[in-house]
This record gives structure tokens, sequence and C-alpha cells, in this order.
């Protein structure tokens, strides 16, 4: 379990799921990921069975009380080149904008960063989700670009901004 300031990083649990499948199936909470609703309780039952077979480590996000409220996850690990992806979902919406978030991430970055001795994380945000992306730039990472045309969802196609943070950066804003 890795701890921070508003949050707690754990590994996700079965009982975590029906949690899971109700966010999944709001279309507020999902508006902004790359899958939306609908989501069935099967369907979460399955990539649950899968998650030790995966590379890409999956954790719950819980305030220090121990309600759940998001998860956080490292994607496309690449140990060559020492970079890695995340994705991160605040579940929850009474614990939006309030500082959960960018917690979660910075523990996360921590671990990344110190433990897995990685040198690039980076993340894809769609370019109207400005919430996420003062988030992000909080968190130290910096926008590289836009990926036109990106996603296709609700009927049309959006940008996306491609932002990272590297160890220098990180090490940058830990001296702070």
């Amino acid at each position: 379990m890795l701890h921070g300031k508003l949050v707690r990083l754990r590994a996700p649990e079965r009982g975590d799921l029906p949690t899971f499948v109700r966010w999944f199936n709001d279309p507020e909470a999902t508006r902004f990921l790359l899958r939306g609703p609908p989501m069935s309780l099967e369907e979460e039952e399955r990539w649950y069975a899968g998650l030790l077979d995966r590379q890409d480590p999956v954790f719950c996000i819980e305030t220090h009380e121990g309600k759940l409220i998001g998860n956080i996850g490292i994607m496309h690990i690449d140990w060559t080149d020492r970079r890695a992806e995340i994705g991160v979902m605040i579940g929850e919406k009474d614990y939006w904008s309030r500082g959960f978030g960018t917690d979660a991430i910075t523990l996360l970055l921590k671990y990344m960063f110190e433990e897995l001795n990685l040198e690039r994380v980076g993340l894809f945000c769609e370019e109207s989700n400005l919430r996420a992306q003062r988030c992000y730039l909080k968190c130290g990472f910096r926008i590289e670009g836009k990926f036109r045309h990106h996603r296709f969802k609700g009927g049309a196609f959006t940008d996306d901004i491609m932002m990272s943070v590297l160890r220098s950066d990180w090490e940058e804003m830990k001296g702070e």
C-alpha cells in the first residue's frame, strides 16, 4: 500500500467491482475516458480475473478513512526505454476538484520514478478536459503536443493532448 497526504493506493479487491461498475455506468464520470458505459458486472469480473496475468498494475484510490473514490493504473511499461503511461479516474464525484487526484498521481509518480526507476511517464488527455490538465500540470507534467482527431466518442472526433513528466522534472519539483 502506498500512502499520500490525502489518499492511499492499494490493490483492487473483488468487493470493489460493483463500485467500479457503478462508476463506469455513469456517463458524467466516464465522459473523458476511452471506454464509456455500459459495463456489466460480468465484464468487470473478467477484467479482475485477468489482473494477475497483466503486466500493468492497477491501484484503488481510497481516502485515509477507507472510502474508495477512484482508481489509477500504469500502462504500456517499456522496461528497455524506462517509460510508461498512466490513467486515472476519480469515480466519486463528491471528491472531484478537491486534490485527491493530484495526491494519487503524485504518489504514483513517486513510486514510478523512485521504485520502478522509470525515466518518463506520459498520458493522453482529451483537449476539453481542462480540470484534468490543471491537475497534471500541478503534478509536473508538461504538454508535448496535440493528437488531432485521436478519439471518436459521442458521434464526434476529439483531439487529445499528450503530456509527460521526466525524472528530472520530478526531481526538480521535489526540491521545491
